[in-house]
């Protein structure tokens, strides 16, 4: 039966935390790519600046009370079956396509990016719009318990630093972008190229000024037949200037790739384009990477590139199924992205689900495409994703010296779609959640050890 030692202790859950915190209870997180690890009567010790001091993975509760004792805080005990688990990992989501989730899956991408995307992402030139709409996304993303998250904006100065404000006053981790755009793009929807680079280095400038640990600019080039030349070279200075990351798009799509082929028949694929651009770096995240040769998967291993896998969208807007278990094999670096709206789903829990499904589909055809099992796919919502926003050593998993980003899970919370039995233990329990829960479970979401959301 799923019962702990903790059931000699009289708990309540959701409570005052003091700014140094002891939990006590059942967690899971990865260990690798391959492994997690499932305790049972854990302590996790976090202090006053969100960071991991200690922890137990096989405490008694007198050990766990000495714990909180030797801290001077009172002990934190989850209960029987509630348990802890590292934030959810967004690599790559478009906070304005929001407003249309769901709209358009009857389309491939070039024609749903200009029946649905480029009109709706006009609108945020009016920046009270774009608070409202951003003030939802943000908190549905954070409900889904996304604790970090990088975002694209739109190519509005104003609007893209409304978002950058928003997610700051909610507490959320997240790198943001505004979106540069300046060929091959509707008239409502277009920058000058010297326009988009000055307001690119004032969006930069804006963000840094706030000096807010969680929250950084990204410099983002929306994709290769957006940007003029120029404005990429222009775009790879300030990212060297101001030490900032970039993200972009790779490989989506077929008719996407064609046309990157037509625009630069100098370089020999899509990830070259970027490359030759100073755009292609270890600190670079592509979203998609469905069709990359052999040439451009080496070439993105040897600059150190990380790749936002997004199973969702990748099915929803019929791109393809891409190569997940050879790029693991190759040691990518590999995070799970939603890619709202073109995945209609928010959730990252949706993307776990999508990306078995992605690989079970490709095993069919492919036999030596390995399905993906449990302990990969939450690598790549968590410890992965960090390693693609490049926080590895800071987020991604409960380790000492790490800050706690995390989520409290009630399977048994109000209309949760989960039921447990006598035979269910933590293993089993957790694999229900990440199979069949949702938002309703994540009770408590937690972002440098201060509580961002609770239910």
């Amino acid at each position: 039966m799923y019962l702990t030692s903790l059931a000699i202790i009289s708990a309540t859950l959701i409570g005052s935390i003091s700014a140094q915190t002891v939990f006590y209870g059942n967690f899971v997180h990865s260990v690798n790519v391959t492994s997690l690890e499932h305790a049972t009567n854990g302590v996790i010790a976090v202090d006053r600046s969100g960071k991991i001091i200690q922890v137990e993975t096989n405490a008694s509760a007198s050990q766990a009370q000495q714990i909180a004792r030797k801290y001077g805080v009172s002990l934190f005990p989850l209960g029987n079956q509630k348990f802890l688990m590292p934030g959810l990992i967004d690599t790559h989501i478009h906070a304005p396509q929001y407003v249309f989730t769901g709209s358009g899956m009857d389309l491939q991408l070039l024609d749903w990016l200009n029946t649905f995307t480029f009109p709706r992402e006009s609108r945020f030139n009016n920046t009270n719009y774009a608070r409202s709409a951003y003030s939802k996304v943000i908190d549905r993303v954070i409900r889904s318990g996304t604790t970090a998250a990088s975002y694209y904006a739109t190519i509005h100065l104003e609007a893209s630093k409304a978002l950058a404000d928003i997610v700051a006053s909610r507490g959320q981790r997240a790198f943001v972008g505004k979106v540069n755009m300046d060929r091959n793009s509707p008239d409502y929807l277009i920058e000058t190229t010297a326009q988009s680079l000055k307001d690119t280095e004032a969006f930069i400038q804006y963000v840094q000024g706030k000096k807010n640990s969680r929250v950084a600019p990204i410099v983002t080039p929306r994709f290769v037949p957006s940007c003029t030349s120029e404005l990429m070279r222009g775009l790879s200075a300030l990212a060297t200037k101001y030490n900032v990351p970039i993200q972009s798009h790779l490989d989506e799509n077929l008719d996407e790739i064609a046309w990157v082929k037509q625009l630069h028949p100098d370089q020999p694929d899509y990830t070259s384009v970027y490359d030759s651009h100073g755009l292609l770096t270890n600190r670079t995240i592509m979203a998609h990477v469905v069709y990359p040769s052999d040439a451009e998967r080496q070439l993105l291993k040897q600059r150190g590139a990380g790749i936002s896998h997004c199973p969702n969208s990748n099915l929803s807007l019929r791109s393809g199924i891409a190569k997940i278990r050879q790029m693991l094999s190759e040691g990518q670096k590999l995070g799970l992205g939603t890619d709202v709206s073109g995945g209609y789903s928010p959730s990252i829990l949706n993307n776990i689900r999508n990306g078995y499904f992605s690989a079970i589909a490709r095993s069919f055809e492919h036999p030596d495409d390995k399905y993906l099992k449990l302990a990969e796919m939450f690598y790549l919502a968590t410890l992965g994703g960090a390693d693609v926003l490049g926080m590895k050593s800071s987020i991604g998993n409960f380790v000492v010296g790490k800050q706690f980003d995390a989520l409290i899970i009630d399977p048994l919370s109000h209309g949760s779609p989960i039921d447990l039995f006598d035979h269910d233990d933590i293993k089993t329990t957790f694999e229900k959640f990440i199979n069949n829960g949702d938002d309703r479970n994540i009770i408590e979401v937690f972002v440098d050890g201060r509580s961002i959301h609770r239910i």
